[in-house]
């Protein structure tokens, strides 16, 4: 089927050479339709499939859904592997474990291979050897994947307690297991990698941040030694009308903080909103807002902490407290 022939329809047509309702690989793309890895990307960018994992496609109508995922996976993992860290969190539902942006350059496939020396070596798959005590591991329609609860842990171990916070965040989220479990797995990884991380973050893990950018604005603000911070901090005016929701705030002095990601705050129309918003905010209120982007959170030139201990000293100065 030539491009001209797709290029003005709205889906692929019925008689697309490939599965229209299942998942399939870059192999069974060239095998059964011939198609290049180019064209399967001209595909993927017009919107007629979209990328599940690397080498795996399904047609962009097909809802998202956990047998989906599953199905996916199952095309590229070896029966008696066990899937883990970022992949199984997205098994679970949590999204946002995966990399920024994975969703595009697809990295590959999070498992580990049971027999003792034994790795994948064909790109789709980074493997590596670990121990799984009982309860670690469940079976998800036909594959054998991390327990949430053993995901979080083996996410909260990582180098970087902004990362490992935001990851533990987001399973959290789900609402599967209690702070109290989490905590009180931790010993078992004693002298295993990155577990001081692990126990330095676990005691920070809060499932209403929304996004893996919110749970580093938090962590930023406790490093500040600033008043404890609320994610979601709901504001109402002085008549208890609820006003807005506000990405992270303290109770006990009116100042709150929000990131803007381009995802969801670049187009005019979003920009309008949150300027709406905010402005209602500080007019029916007395709180103050700082609005963060990407270059105050991340990066050489981040100054997420001086913008924040500004905000808190101008809050402070203006409601009579000492700075």
């Amino acid at each position: 089927m030539r491009r001209a022939d797709l290029e003005h329809l709205p889906r692929l047509p019925a008689d697309f050479p490939l599965p229209l309702d299942v998942p399939f690989t870059t192999m069974t793309a060239r095998r059964e339709a011939g198609l290049s890895a180019r064209q399967l990307t001209w595909l993927v960018d017009q919107g007629f499939l979209r990328r599940l994992l690397r080498s795996v496609y399904v047609a962009s109508p097909v809802p998202d859904s956990l047998e989906l995922r599953c199905a996916a996976l199952r095309l590229v993992v070896p029966e008696d592997a066990v899937i883990c860290d970022r992949h199984a969190g997205w098994l679970h539902g949590a999204d946002m474990v995966l990399a920024p942006n994975e969703h595009l350059y697809v990295a590959p496939v999070c498992v580990f291979l049971p027999t003792p020396g034994r790795r994948l070596r064909n790109g789709l798959a980074a493997s590596g050897e670990r121990g799984f005590r009982s309860g670690d591991v469940i079976e998800l329609y036909g594959l054998r994947v991390t327990s949430p609860l053993r995901t979080t842990w083996d996410l909260g171990r990582q180098r970087y307690g902004e990362w490992s916070l935001a990851a533990m965040d987001q399973m959290f989220r789900l609402g599967l297991f209690s702070h109290d479990e989490l905590v009180a797995g931790v010993p078992r990884f004693r002298g295993m990698r990155w577990v001081t991380t692990l126990r330095a973050m676990v005691e920070y893990v809060d499932g209403r941040a929304e996004s893996p950018p919110e749970s580093v604005l938090r962590l930023r603000w406790i490093q500040a030694h600033l008043p404890t911070p609320i994610p979601q901090l709901e504001v109402y005016d002085d008549e208890g009308t609820f006003l807005a929701r506000l990405d992270l705030g303290a109770t006990d002095l009116p100042f709150a903080a929000e990131y803007d990601g381009d995802e969801w705050h670049s187009s005019p129309d979003q920009l309008r909103r949150d300027r709406e918003r905010r402005a209602l905010v500080e007019a029916e209120t007395s709180y103050s807002i700082a609005v963060l982007r990407k270059e105050n959170l991340f990066g050489p030139r981040a100054d997420v902490e001086s913008v924040l201990r500004r905000g808190v000293a101008d809050a402070r100065r203006r409601g009579g407290q000492p700075s």
